[in-house]
Formats: C-alpha cells, structure tokens, sequence
C-alpha cells in the first residue's frame, strides 16, 4: 500500500502540472485566437489533450489514495469533486465563446467561489496528519496561494488564472507530502500497515496473569528504574 500513496502523490503532483500547461496553452489560444486559423485549432486539440491526460492522472491519484490510505472519507470526497469541477471550469472556460449567454469569465464572485471551494480542499488533506507543524506550514501556504489566484481576477484577467494557481498549490502540495513523507516528518497510516504495539515487562505478574513472586533482581532492577 506504501507504493500505492507514493504513485498517488507522484500522479497528484504530474496531474497538476499538467493543469499548469492547460493554462498556458489557453492564454496562447486566447491571445492568437481565429476561428479558421489552423493554427488556434491545434492549440485547441492540444489543450483538450493535456486537459485530459491530467484529468486521468488525478483520477487515478484519488483512485490509490481511496484504496491505500485509510478512513479520510472527507478528504477522498473533496478531492474527487474537486478534479470534477475543475476540468468542467476547464471546458467551460475554453469553449467560453460558446457559453457567454451564461457564463462569465472574468466574475470576480466565480473566482471567490472557485477560491473558498478549493482552500476548504485542500484544508481537507490535513486529516492525513494532523498536529504535524512543517505539514501544517505547507498547507497554510497552498491555501495561501489559492486566495491569491483571486487577484486575477481583480487585474482583469480571465478564471483560467485562478485555475492555474489552484494547480500550483495543489502540485507544490502533492510534492511537500512526498517530500516529507519521505524524510518520515509526517506519518500517514494506510491499508495492510502492521499495527505498532508496545510490549511492556511486568516484574508482578507473568504472561498468564498470575502474580509471581518477586525476585531480588526484580527488586534490584526496581530501584535502578526509580
């Protein structure tokens, strides 16, 4: 199950930067946009084909985090609605001159929507280990960057922006998991780990309950103890 988080992590972090190109890409289309250009129609072909070879490679990350790590139903949940909403922003925003009748790019309460939603996710994989500071750090730093993705917004630029910076966090997220996961700063308890327990000497009563009687190196040992 060990190897399942750590592809988890690895597609999560591959998966989001993907998302990263798909913004790139949309900010080319935009800016080079014409309907009969060849040019405009490959960019279009190849943004839906990194959009969905990410969209693949977080489906799989949340498949192996749902079957190797244990309980965090919260976190599993979020995190595939998460990718969900994420891609149909995706084809929403670079099908937009389709969808204007109903869509706004450039709303800024989209952007504090997709902005609170995304943060309360990416709050949500605390629960992986909670307490732990530097992990904490990391996560009070992705949802940092998350809000940030509303300033956009707030310069006149379109959603995509936002939708770049949420794969940011969640790639630099993916990637400190792993690094600290690695560095055992962090613990995370998944399917078929074998369970620690502490075995402890009773120097009063033995194995099948019964008291025994004390020795002088029962006693001996005791006193050193104290």
């Amino acid at each position: 199950m060990r190897e399942r988080l750590s592809k988890a992590l690895s597609l999560g972090f591959l998966g989001n930067v993907l998302f990263i190109l798909f913004g790139v890409i949309c900010f080319i289309y935009y800016l080079t946009y014409d309907p009969e250009s060849t040019a405009s129609k490959a960019l279009e072909f190849l943004a839906y084909l990194v959009e969905f070879s990410g969209f693949g490679m977080l489906i799989f990350s949340d498949y192996l985090l749902s079957v190797a790590v244990r309980m965090r139903k919260l976190m599993k949940i979020a995190y595939a609605v998460y990718i969900v909403v994420e891609v149909v922003l995706m084809l929403i925003e670079l099908n937009s001159f389709s969808f204007r009748s109903f869509y706004d790019p450039y709303s800024m309460v989209l952007a504090i929507v997709h902005a609170v939603f995304s943060g309360l996710v990416c709050f949500s994989f605390l629960q992986l280990d909670p307490d732990k500071p530097k992990f904490e750090a990391v996560i009070i730093v992705c949802i940092g960057l998350i809000f940030g993705g509303m300033l956009g917004n707030v310069m006149g630029i379109r959603i995509y922006f936002s939708i770049i910076v949420n794969a940011l966090s969640f790639a630099v997220m993916f990637f400190m998991i792993k690094f600290l996961l690695n560095r055992e700063e962090i613990e995370i308890d998944c399917h078929g780990d074998r369970a620690r327990v502490a075995e402890y000497k009773s120097l009063v009563y033995d194995e099948s309950g019964k008291k025994k009687p004390a020795t002088l190196s029962d006693i001996a040992e005791t006193s050193s103890n104290q």
